[in-house]
């Protein structure tokens, strides 16, 4: 049996870290693959289609392309091409990725339907004269922290209009969120299941920093930020939280229509009450991250982590179940 690996091989202007990072992954699948009785065949891609060749020769699709040339906006759009393959893919489908990737959108839904997302905004929306500081200015079409930095928390006026002009300038359309002053949680999605849940320790944050995950402490390590972030799974919760914040986080799932691996992450106020920040459809699953922290949890290897995905993807695709034609779940209250 063949496994194709695709992953965003467009580097330039990539750091010799940066192209490491993506490749330091696709060993770690390759190897876990090649165990379990796969020759694998890496895909880099790049501009044109001449890489969805070897993806569509293969038996299973391993999708661990987040983008092209780091640009996240390509993801679903990668996504959607290899579902045309006909091949079994790994992770979630390219509407469920493209709907992620749009946070006034997804936030959007899921207030619809009555999901905890906390109140925001875009400048395309009127003033922001009234809105509820402090607020989170951050990219509208981004994931994985990139544009979020101590400065993204505003707490004047001012501060906020300089903010939502400089991430425009940047990375073009900006949402504005009501920050959330509380605990931070991560729900991880395995097919159906729930891992442990995670939550990030932020006691050791420089004095007077914010406690987010800004962009230095998910991906400079050893900062001062990263080493003030740090996971604790399972997390210390009460029944009682621990079971509200996976029943918000599996409504969630489902109205975005996940499926295959990724995580919810939600904020507990201090009253108590969960609240949605974002949807993270094929989360990072490298060797030290959240995901795979959260299966080890749960007692699944590394190994036995990549088996399962590839298992729960040849599920669904006997099953039926087509990324390209999947129809929103129903969600109930």
């Amino acid at each position: 049996m063949k496994a194709a690996i695709p992953y965003d091989g467009h580097a330039d202007g990539w750091s010799p870290q940066d192209v490491q990072q993506v490749l330091d992954v696709v060993r770690d699948v390759e190897k876990s693959l090649s165990g379990i009785g796969y020759e694998t065949v890496r895909v880099p891609v790049r501009p044109g289609v001449c890489w969805l060749e070897d993806c569509a020769a293969a038996d299973i699709i391993f999708n661990l392309c987040e983008g092209l040339g780091g640009v996240s906006r390509f993801e679903s759009q990668i996504a959607g091409a290899l579902e045309l393959t006909g091949v079994p893919v790994t992770g979630a489908s390219a509407r469920t990725i493209a709907l992620c990737h749009d946070k006034p959108l997804v936030n959007a839904l899921l207030a619809s339907h009555h999901l905890p997302v906390p109140r925001w905004t875009t400048p395309k929306h009127g003033s922001l004269d009234t809105f509820p500081l402090p607020a989170l200015v951050k990219p509208a079409a981004e994931d994985a922290s990139v544009g979020i930095d101590q400065q993204s928390v505003v707490t004047t006026r001012t501060a906020l209009d300089a903010r939502v002009l400089a991430v425009a300038r940047e990375y073009g359309e900006v949402i504005i969120q009501q920050y959330v002053h509380g605990r931070e949680i991560a729900v991880g999605f395995l097919g159906a299941d729930i891992l442990p849940v995670s939550e990030i320790d932020f006691s050791q944050m420089p004095e007077g920093a914010w406690p987010i995950l800004s962009f230095d402490a998910k991906w400079l390590a050893d900062s001062a930020e990263d080493r003030g972030s740090q996971p604790v799974c399972p997390a210390a919760l009460s029944p009682t939280i621990a079971d509200e914040l996976t029943t918000a986080a599996r409504r969630v799932w489902n109205a975005v229509g996940g499926s295959g691996y990724g995580r919810v992450d939600l904020r507990v106020d201090d009253a108590g009450k969960p609240w949605v920040i974002e949807v993270n459809p094929n989360s990072d699953i490298s060797t030290d991250a959240g995901l795979a922290r959260m299966a080890r949890a749960a007692g699944y290897g590394y190994a036995d982590l990549v088996g399962r995905i590839v298992e729960i993807t040849r599920d669904a695709h006997a099953a039926g179940w087509s990324g390209a034609l999947s129809t929103p779940v129903e969600v109930s209250p």
